[in-house]
């Protein structure tokens, strides 16, 4: 079989061609993440558009991919951000990003977490429980301060997405019933320590239908109205993130179709839709780049064993998850094989079963859409430091992060 290859390497906006993927690695060796900033202005861009006809705020998923360079673009651009630890919202801060545009996501804020986004004065909080209500507010009260809060309501609806990565239902963890938080916020609206400005709702990610998406935000928008008759000024109205994005064939949902949908849903409320997008802004935005080692028969099974490893990119492993590879050779016929790594785990792939040609030592695969969940989720499993990360922008290529070597990986230990 034939085998699309260099010649046909999809392009992410058309920098990271194969000639610019070589020269990174010629500069900065591999296993490596390449990224694409124009290709992030575009995404970002095309979801700032569709929701132009309303107030909006962009709020740009830190767990996605928080490197201090794309946050610094981000800003450029704008975006605020939703962060889930104290780390990230300190990430978004040094990038810039003003602590009005910063909002506090999670299922386990600590008190220390707590009490420094208040003092911080991050947009709000979005509360997960009752009993976090209470946390937060008694944390606030000790500090004299009244804490902005939203409420993360768990519609209910299946996203149609990985079960792992599902968090709309009420077996998941995140988010409280439409009743609960009706509760919680009468409570607030009571309380001299908070203030209840927004209500939250995000039901998974790499989502691909809209029709979930849009029942999930008729019902927040219907228990929104009640709650304005209450006399709860509800300024905002966060629509979560998680578009879902091409890994392989998927049909994906079309921005426009997205805010239309919600526009329609949230009709009557003088709201801000504050968005989360993650994935859907950096995921076709990188590459993970890596050499191969060498090839291996086992009987009738081939294996092509790589540099890179399930430490780097661990979503196959761990979501048994699909990123397109294209080796950046010349066209050859093809069989299947396994792309594996170094690391001591059966589990340690980054591919099965695809068509790619006869490799040898020296030559270099590209794992396509790996800009999102790829080196924020990296580890240093086996005691492998994570690998570098290059940023390209009208052409140019620059080091946003340095290699890890051994003295990084052992700096904080004592013996």
């Amino acid at each position: 079989m034939k085998n699309t290859n260099a010649k046909n390497l999809p392009r992410l906006n058309g920098n990271l061609e194969p000639q610019i993927l070589k020269e990174a690695i010629k500069q900065f060796k591999t296993p490596l993440f390449v990224y694409d900033l124009d290709r992030i202005t575009k995404r970002y861009n095309e979801l700032k558009e569709a929701f132009g006809g309303r107030k909006n705020l962009i709020c740009y998923a830190l767990k996605a991919n928080s490197n201090l360079n794309i946050l610094k673009h981000l800003h450029s651009l704008e975006s605020g951000a939703d962060c889930v630890s104290l780390g990230e919202i300190k990430r978004a801060l040094k990038a810039g990003i003003p602590s009005y545009k910063i909002i506090y996501s999670g299922v386990g804020k600590q008190d220390l977490e707590i009490q420094e986004a208040i003092n911080l004065g991050i947009l709000f909080i979005n509360v997960e429980s009752f009993e976090e209500l209470l946390r937060i507010e008694l944390i606030a009260k000790q500090l004299n301060k009244t804490a902005r809060i939203s409420i993360r309501v768990n519609p209910n609806i299946d996203p149609q997405t990985h079960p792992y990565i599902s968090t709309g239902l009420q077996e998941n963890k995140f988010g409280v019933s439409i009743e609960d938080a009706k509760a919680m916020y009468i409570h607030s609206k009571n309380s001299q320590s908070l203030e209840p400005i927004g209500i939250h709702f995000h039901i998974g990610s790499q989502l691909t239908k809209l029709q979930p998406i849009e029942e999930s935000a008729r019902k927040i928008a219907s228990l929104t109205h009640s709650l304005i008759a209450l006399k709860i000024d509800i300024k905002f109205f966060d629509i979560g993130g998680g578009l879902g994005i091409t890994y392989n064939d998927e049909e994906t949902i079309n921005p426009y179709d997205y805010a239309q949908a919600i526009l329609d849903s949230i009709r009557g409320l003088d709201v801000t839709i504050i968005c989360e997008p993650g994935r859907y802004i950096v995921g076709n935005s990188g590459v993970f780049l890596t050499q191969v080692l060498y090839e291996k028969n086992n009987s009738n099974k081939r294996f092509t064993i790589v540099d890179g490893a399930m430490n780097d990119l661990i979503r196959p492993s761990l979501y048994n998850a699909y990123h397109k590879v294209v080796a950046l050779k010349d066209l050859e016929e093809t069989s299947a094989t396994d792309v594996v790594g170094p690391v001591c785990e059966s589990g340690d792939y980054l591919a099965k079963n695809v068509l790619l040609p006869k490799l040898e030592h020296g030559d270099i695969l590209a794992i396509l859409s790996a800009g999102a969940y790829g080196f924020s989720m990296s580890s240093n499993y086996n005691t492998r430091g994570r690998c570098a990360e290059i940023a390209v922008k009208n052409g140019e290529i620059k080091l946003i992060r340095k290699r890890e070597n051994f003295e990084d990986l052992i700096r904080l230990e004592e013996i």
